[in-house]
């Protein structure tokens, strides 16, 4: 997505059909709806190429967490970039905060935003009651976008009524980190990380190997910076069985989609993983 480099301007028709001028619609206002790793990782990167922000979640205290994490991911950039200069470091992380703003009342704030950006529950049934609902807010020049990893976009488009103001942008974790952004049908990482994360966990589930090992193997054998034990953990084992299961749910032959049961338990059990401190490892 342009915002992450820059500002953007869009050329995109009138939605009147009698209308053959072009609308250019420049992106200042951006809202991000979700406050997780992703959502605050969107509104860091949003916030800090020059646009104005708003965060938005179901409570303060997430909102709360939320600014305090992307706070710690700005100084840490900072401390990078600025090498040379801490107070232009300083000067930086100020301006981009101040760039942001926190709200639990996503109605409210969407009527000036020219981007929306949710970074939901992997879910479409929630994912579309939301858009459904903002659809009905947000001015008609207000560009939607979903961040989902899996989802198919066209049935979130169609809960609205801006079908050609719709997008997919899959951002990687962790967003400021990660220069990645797919707007193509099919998401071509997740279609080949998640089954080769899933093969790692049928291989520990036939007792081939432990998860260490596998996790140590993918490391030193293949160059990933994380096992796939570890990648799971951190992007959600919760995430990760709503990815499958909606595949599974469009292509229940595949043996690619087929259910892993001990991740299936562990969600079941609420040991999402980091965020809850416990997933296929412990985490402090």
């Amino acid at each position: 997505m342009a915002f992450v480099t820059r500002q953007f301007v869009r050329s995109m028709s009138s939605s009147s059909a009698a209308s053959a001028t072009a609308k250019k619609i420049v992106i200042k206002h951006v809202t991000v709806i979700g406050g997780g790793l992703m959502g605050a990782g969107i509104a860091q990167v949003a916030a800090s190429t020059g646009h104005t922000v708003v965060l938005v979640d179901q409570t303060e205290d997430i909102l709360a967490k939320s600014k305090k994490g992307i706070e710690e991911s700005l100084r840490k950039v900072a401390k990078k970039k600025f090498v040379e200069n801490p107070k232009a470091g300083d000067e930086f992380v100020e301006k981009t905060l101040s760039s942001m703003s926190m709200s639990t009342d996503a109605v409210a704030v969407v009527h000036s935003a020219d981007l929306v950006v949710e970074a939901i529950v992997e879910n479409l049934e929630v994912k579309n009651e939301l858009f459904k609902r903002l659809d009905k807010f947000a001015p008609e020049h207000t560009i939607f976008a979903s961040n989902t990893s899996s989802l198919q976009i066209t049935s979130m488009a169609n809960a609205t009524t801006r079908q050609d103001r719709f997008a997919g942008l899959h951002f990687f974790n962790p967003v400021p980190v990660m220069k990645l952004v797919e707007d193509t049908p099919g998401f071509v990482v997740n279609r080949l990380l998640v089954p080769y994360l899933m093969e790692a966990v049928r291989l520990h589930e036939r007792g081939d190997a432990s998860k260490e090992d596998i996790d140590i193997a993918m490391k030193l054998g293949a160059g990933y910076p994380m096992g796939p034990f570890e990648l799971l953990d951190y992007v959600g084992l919760d995430t990760t069985k709503f990815i499958m299961d909606g595949w599974h749910e469009m292509d229940p032959n595949n043996p690619l989609f087929q259910p892993v049961p001990s991740m299936n338990k562990l969600v079941a059990e609420k040991k999402f993983g980091k965020k809850t401190g416990e997933g296929f490892y412990k985490h402090k």
